[in-house]
C-alpha cells in the first residue's frame, strides 16, 4: 500500500468534513441534545432500565453511539457519491493508489468524524447527568469498531449508489431503522419476545449494548458476545468493501 498516498487522501477527507464542521459536527450534536431533552423529559420518572441508573444516564451512551455510527456512515458514503456525481473521482483513479489505500483513507476519516461527533455529543449531554465509567475499555473498543464498520458500509453504499436519492434510500431504509431499533432509547428486555429475537439479529444492537456496558457495567447480553458479533460484522463488511474497490465497482466505467 502506498502509505504516503493513503495519508494524503486521509488528510483530504478530514479537511472535507472539517471545513463544514458546523454542518457535519455541530448539527448532529444539536440533534442528539434535542433527543435527550425530549425523551429524557418525558420518560425520566417512568423508566428505569438498570438498578440505580436514571433514564437520562441510560440514554446518553445510546445517543453518543448512535451519533458515532450515523456520522461515520455519512462521511464515506457522501464523499464517494459526491465525487462520482461531480466527476472529480477521475483524479483519484489516475493516482497509483491501491484499493487498500482507498479503504484506509476513507474508513479512517469516517472513524475520525464519528468519534469527533460522539465526543461532542458526550461533552454537551454530560451536563444533564453525571457520567459513569465502570469498564471504559469497552467504550473505546466498541466506538472504534462501530465507526470502522459503518465507515466501510458507507463505502459500499457510495460505490453502489449512482445518484443522491439512491443514497438517501439506503440511509433511510437501512441505516436509520437499524440504528433506532438497536436499543438506543430502551432495553430490548422491555420488548415482546418476537421483537427481542428480531433485535438480536441486528448488529447495531450489539454495538450499542457493548458500548453502554462500558459506562454501567451492565448490559442486555455479554460484552464478549457483542464483541464477537461486531468484530465479525466489521471483517465481513470490510472484506466486501475491499473486494468492490479492487474490482472498481461502478467507478471505472
Amino acid at each position: 500500500m502506498n502509505l504516503e498516498g493513503a495519508r494524503t487522501l486521509f488528510y483530504k477527507e478530514i479537511l472535507r468534513f472539517w471545513k463544514v464542521s458546523f454542518q457535519t459536527v455541530a448539527a448532529p450534536v444539536l440533534t442528539a441534545v434535542l433527543y435527550l431533552l425530549i425523551f429524557g423529559h418525558v420518560l425520566e420518572d417512568h423508566v428505569q432500565v438498570f438498578p440505580g441508573v436514571v433514564y437520562t444516564s441510560f440514554l446518553i451512551p445510546g445517543l453518543v453511539m448512535m451519533s458515532v455510527l450515523q456520522n461515520a456512515f455519512a462521511n464515506s458514503s457522501s464523499s464517494l457519491i459526491q465525487s462520482k456525481i461531480t466527476g472529480n473521482l477521475v483524479f483519484l483513479l489516475v493516482t497509483p493508489l491501491s484499493h487498500w489505500a482507498w479503504f484506509a483513507a476513507y474508513v479512517g476519516a469516517s472513524v475520525v468524524r464519528g468519534l469527533a461527533v460522539g465526543t461532542g455529543v458526550f461533552l454537551v449531554t454530560v451536563w444533564f447527568a453525571p457520567p459513569h465509567f465502570v469498564e471504559p475499555w469497552w467504550i473505546l473498543i466498541f466506538a472504534a469498531l462501530g465507526a470502522g464498520m459503518l465507515g466501510a458500509l458507507g463505502l459500499i453504499a457510495g460505490l453502489w449508489a449512482e445518484k443522491f436519492d439512491q443514497m438517501a434510500a439506503f440511509q433511510n431504509f437501512i441505516i436509520m431503522p437499524m440504528t433506532f431499533l438497536s436499543g438506543v432509547f430502551y432495553s430490548v428486555h422491555s420488548l415482546p419476545p418476537f421483537w427481542q429475537g428480531l433485535s438480536h439479529l441486528n448488529p447495531f444492537f450489539y454495538m450499542i449494548d457493548g458500548f453502554r456496558r462500558g459506562f454501567f457495567g451492565a448490559s442486555d447480553v455479554s460484552p464478549w458476545i457483542s464483541l464477537a458479533v461486531v468484530g465479525t460484522s466489521f471483517i465481513v463488511v470490510s472484506a466486501i468493501a475491499l473486494r468492490l474497490l479492487a474490482n472498481g465497482y461502478k467507478i471505472r466505467s
